[in-house]
């Protein structure tokens, strides 16, 4: 399929996996053409791909996922649509659930429907393993049902099940990734490591959510932009692939690690009140993806080191962020 990919529209690319995958695509696959369209909102950072603007293959726009207009001359410049754009912090999305429901459920129908009416090659919706809720023991599967429990996570699920139903009445060749918590260079100072590396960067406490004890499976972002790659080149039309790393680890253990990096104690952790309905455990099962081919390259350990690292040298990227 390699030969009718080469002209790619990423939406959402200014943002931290977007960015990455944008950097990893054109290092594997120079010869690829890519626009990327990204809104620039808060979390939208054209400073995420400094580094490749002047490059003859990369060209970026600004403008809106739900704009009819714009999508409709842009589809028809692309084989393949990799579908990034979301609003996808959970608090936000409980204080203000409109625009979350706008973007991630009208603005992923209108890039479907455009698409569709263009006869892309293949689309990839990139979701999230929130869209299954919480579970206590095991590890779903992507033919588990829908139980999410947030705005952000609801229409995450929504945005998904619109393109899926694109594949079954239209055959649409819609493929889907529902990857766990991400982490790495370049992520907006909101969520929990990137937060808490600053935080203590800047001598502050790090606000810990309730007991620390809900569990997370942490995937470093390179190794989601390899799978992604993979499923947008090998993936089978109408499937859904889950993306892990089987690196589960409760909250205040992420935190003490990254304090232990740090060279900080224990002290620095400010524990607070819990978020509503704030999912216990997330865990996913990675067999069908590992059939294609993929398993995380990169330790946690290694990779977390990485990550603080780089926000230890890149203080002019996320200081006037905060």
């Amino acid at each position: 399929m390699k030969s009718d990919t080469g002209r790619l529209l990423i939406t959402g690319g200014a943002g931290f996996i977007g960015s990455n995958f944008i950097r990893y695509m054109l290092k594997v696959h120079p010869e690829y053409r890519i626009i990327n369209l990204d809104k620039l909102t808060y979390a939208g950072n054209l400073d995420n791909l400094k580094d490749i603007e002047g490059n003859p293959n990369y060209k970026f726009m600004k403008g809106d996922v739900c704009d009819s207009s714009l999508i409709s001359n842009l589809v028809k410049k692309a084989d393949v649509v990799v579908n990034f754009a979301a609003e996808s912090h959970v608090d936000r999305s409980i204080e203000s659930p409109d625009e979350f429901i706008k973007t991630n459920v009208l603005g992923t129908n209108n890039l479907l429907k455009c698409s569709l009416d263009a006869k892309v090659k293949r689309f990839v919706q990139i979701s999230t393993d929130e869209c299954y809720g919480s579970i206590e023991n095991g590890s779903f599967k992507e033919t588990d049902s829908l139980t999410p429990n947030s705005p952000y996570s609801a229409s995450k699920a929504a945005g998904d099940l619109i393109a899926l139903s694109y594949w079954k009445t239209y055959g649409f060749p819609v493929v889907i990734t529902r990857s766990t918590n991400n982490f790495g260079s370049y992520q907006y100072p909101e969520k929990l490591i990137p937060l808490f590396i600053t935080n203590i960067l800047e001598g502050k406490k790090v606000p810990l959510y309730g007991d620390g004890l809900n569990v997370r499976d942490w995937l470093y972002v390179e190794d989601n932009c390899e799978a992604i790659d993979l499923v947008l080149h090998e993936g089978k039309e109408g499937e859904i692939y889950n993306i892990g790393a089987k690196n589960e680890l409760p909250n205040v253990e992420v935190t003490k690690m990254v304090l232990d990096i740090l060279g900080k104690d224990e002290n620095f952790i400010e524990y607070v009140t819990d978020r509503p309905g704030h999912d216990k455990r997330y865990s996913v099962d990675i067999s069908k993806i590992k059939e294609l081919g993929w398993s995380p390259r990169h330790d946690f350990d290694e990779a977390l080191k990485l990550t603080v690292n780089w926000y230890k040298d890149n203080k002019w990227w996320w200081e006037k962020l905060k």
